[in-house]
């Protein structure tokens, strides 16, 4: 299991909130904590313990470029949330603003970044294409037949194991409810809205629930009757132990992904590769996800038979409010890592970098990534269930768009303007005859 800094439950339980949060992840906490800044009555419902899957199991990267120009806006208005929270919050979350560099050995690769670094600018955001020489000259070290590269010195890092137990603990500080081992079996609905929660612990009235639960979002909207599509996908990372410094921040190189962490290791993973089990969740939505597998990840994915077919978040959504819930029988998923793109990370990493040859590695892990068809979240009020707002299928990018996603939930909560276009989170557009775009710069 992963190392996450601790959370300590809040006292008591009480009868009722304002609003309910379901999901101790980045964009649940964030969601909380910005209710709470505004006076908000919230309580923040865990399974398992705060940050335990792929908020802690991410790459820890924060980046703007390379965004889907849908979700652009808001990966610049989490960046600016990221530098606030050390502040705000009186404790470290890990985030420097170490920049990101990309590298690549094609000139495919440069003429893509060329055409979306065009309409980045038309948003408001700039990055700098750097030429093979001028890319070498930032990583003297590597070794590879550079075509060139793309460098933001805005972009930045932060700490899985830190950041969203941090963002809890200051939530609770300003007056949020925060309980760990406390899964939510599902709604409470009084004439035909949603009025509060079923947990293991009994019944929490709500004026508003958060769906914020990440890989299991799905599996808790189909016992409801809502279809979220939305599949997982098992990644795999690495940390290893004190290594030669050769980047500050974060690379993305050729089939590698390496960040520079605060203790003096590196994170490491293969973009892209994973593993999809089949399971009847995976299987009722494949017809929704042919075009993003045969785009982007059909050479990337492999297709397995396991557990999720009996249990976890890809099962059956056949239990009651006093029945026992997937949700307990697994408090934290542990998938197990793929050793494959552990090896495959290793050696592509070396390649470029010898001096990084033969690092030990300290941990690997693998963690549930909760995808969409177009690989863009959903941040929707639910038409069908008044007082219902998902908060999910980031699809691998929730970590960096947490803080801002955060905010944005918590506005969509209070019915404030918005200041970005929601649009293009909406959940009807998968149910509405809108055609999905396809996968872009991710």
């Amino acid at each position: 299991m992963l190392k996450i800094d601790e959370v300590t439950n809040s006292e008591g339980f009480p009868e009722r909130c304002d609003v309910a949060v379901i999901g101790g992840g980045i964009v649940g906490v964030s969601t909380a904590y910005e209710l709470a800044r505004r006076g908000v009555s919230v309580v923040l419902l865990e399974k398992g313990i705060i940050g335990g899957e792929q908020s802690g199991r991410n790459w820890g990267w924060v980046r703007q470029q390379n965004r889907d120009l849908y979700e652009l806006p808001l990966a610049m208005q989490s960046l600016r949330r990221w530098s606030e929270l050390s502040e705000e919050l009186d404790e470290d979350v890990g985030f420097r603003r170490s920049g990101i560099l990309y590298g690549t050995e094609q000139q495919s690769d440069v003429a893509q970044w060329e055409s979306w670094l065009a309409r980045a600018r038309e948003v408001g955001f700039s990055s700098e294409i750097l030429s093979a020489r001028e890319l070498a000259s930032r990583i003297p070290s590597g070794r590879a037949k550079w075509a060139g590269g793309l460098w933001s010195v805005t972009d930045g890092r932060a700490e899985p194991s830190k950041a969203a137990p941090a963002i809890a603990r200051g939530a609770q500080r300003i007056g949020a409810k925060v309980y760990q081992n406390c899964a939510v079996r599902g709604l409470d609905m009084s004439a035909g809205r949603v009025s509060g929660i079923w947990t293991e612990r009994g019944r929490l009235a709500a004026d508003t629930v958060v769906l914020a639960g990440g890989a299991w979002s799905a599996l808790f909207c189909q016992r409801h009757g809502i279809d979220l599509p939305a599949i997982n996908v098992m990644g795999t990372a690495l940390r290893t132990a004190e290594a030669p410094g050769v980047i500050e921040g974060c690379f993305s190189g050729p089939d590698f992904a390496l960040r520079r962490r605060l203790d003096g290791g590196y994170t490491i993973a293969v973009p892209g590769y994973g593993r999809v089990e089949l399971a009847p969740q995976n299987l009722r939505h494949s017809v929704k996800f042919r075009t993003m597998f045969r785009s982007k990840l059909k050479k990337k994915l492999k297709i397995r038979v396991g557990q999720s077919f009996f249990q976890g978040p890809e099962a059956s959504a056949n239990w009651r409010d006093g029945d026992l819930s997937p949700f307990e029988k697994a408090r934290v998923l542990d998938p197990r890592p793929d050793m494959e793109w552990l090896d495959r990370a290793l050696h592509n990493v070396a390649r470029v970098f010898p001096e990084l040859s033969g690092m030990r590695i300290a941990h690997a892990w693998a963690g549930a990534i909760d995808t969409t068809p177009d690989l863009v979240p959903v941040m929707s009020k639910v038409d069908a269930k008044p007082g219902l707002v998902i908060a999910s299928g980031f699809s691998g990018h929730g970590f960096g768009l947490g803080p801002g996603a955060g905010l944005l939930v918590s506005r969509l909560v209070m019915e404030d303007a918005p200041q970005l276009d929601l649009n293009p989170f909406r959940l009807a557009r998968f149910s509405d005859g809108s055609k999905l775009s396809s996968p872009q710069m991710m």
